[in-house]
């Protein structure tokens, strides 16, 4: 690790709202942004994660979505945005840090955020990285469900929102169940982690807020018009978006190389940083 790579938490005004963002490395070096899924916040890209990478010569940004951490939060059941919101958000980041371009890193939804932004404001995107996603518009083929064992799951996942305790409990058995399986999961590691991002949450019952967006309802062109380079990363256990999601979303996007981590499941596995580093760091800007 670098410890001289310069870290800045802030909140900033970003598309109208304040969103909490965080800085490693120099400003002047390629940018990177850190795109989280709903229901993360910007902890899930692991500090370590974020200064190896800046280690590399680069300028990562994470930052809290909406709900998450200590950005803006709704009313819990109540989300004033839409999910076309969350990817506007991510470019008023970019301005509020006065990047002009970067490079998208995405995973789960924060995946499909990048797809958008990348049709939405192909100027401001030198490339996508979108691991464990899926295709953030329809396309013209059938994809595999969840697995029966995620799908029992979601059906019956419920915590006490007003209980730290309870919602940290849950959330690391999601996280469990998450992994896939395969190899072997580091609870004690996982639960560190949900435990800080509930303590320095805002409001961690804002969280729910996340199942009820609505999409933004916009028409928007073909997935096959992104020009920006493209990585596709995904696990081989992926119980939410089977491995097929990747495949399909490769196969899409114009020249998008596939990277299929074995065994890995949804989501970033400390395991697999050292490859997931790699394919950002050697992916070709405009190449």
């Amino acid at each position: 690790m670098d410890q001289g790579v310069v870290v800045a938490e802030r909140v900033v005004r970003a598309n109208g709202v304040d969103l909490c963002v965080e800085a490693f490395g120099e400003p002047q070096d390629t940018a990177v942004l850190l795109m989280q899924g709903v229901g993360a916040s910007m902890l899930w890209w692991e500090e370590p994660f974020c200064r190896s990478l800046a280690g590399r010569g680069r300028h990562v940004i994470r930052y809290d979505n909406r709900d998450t951490g200590r950005s803006v939060t709704s009313e819990p059941g109540r989300p004033e945005y839409t999910g076309g919101d969350l990817v506007a958000d991510a470019v008023g980041v970019l301005d509020a840090l006065a990047v002009e371009r970067a490079q998208l890193v995405g995973v789960s939804a924060g995946g499909a955020f990048a797809q958008l932004l990348a049709l939405d404001r192909p100027d401001r995107v030198e490339g996508l990285v979108l691991i464990t996603t899926t295709a953030a518009l329809s396309l013209d083929r059938e994809l595999p469900p969840p697995t029966d064992e995620f799908l029992r799951f979601a059906s019956g996942f419920s915590v006490d929102w007003e209980d730290e305790a309870s919602v940290i409990e849950g959330q690391v058995a999601y996280a469990r169940l998450l992994a896939g399986g395969v190899r072997p999961f580091d609870e004690a590691a996982m639960r560190d982690l949900v435990r800080r991002d509930v303590e320095r949450a805002t409001d961690i019952a804002a969280l729910q807020n996340h199942d009820q967006i609505a999409d933004d309802g916009r028409e928007r062109p073909p997935l096959s018009s992104i020009a920006a380079p493209t990585v596709v990363i995904h696990g081989s256990a992926d119980p939410m978006f089977p491995l097929a999601h990747g495949e399909a979303l490769a196969e899409e996007i114009p020249g998008a190389h596939l990277l299929v981590l074995e065994g890995a499941g949804h989501g970033l596995d400390r395991t697999d940083w050292p490859t997931v580093l790699d394919a950002i760091t050697g992916q070709a800007a405009g190449a």
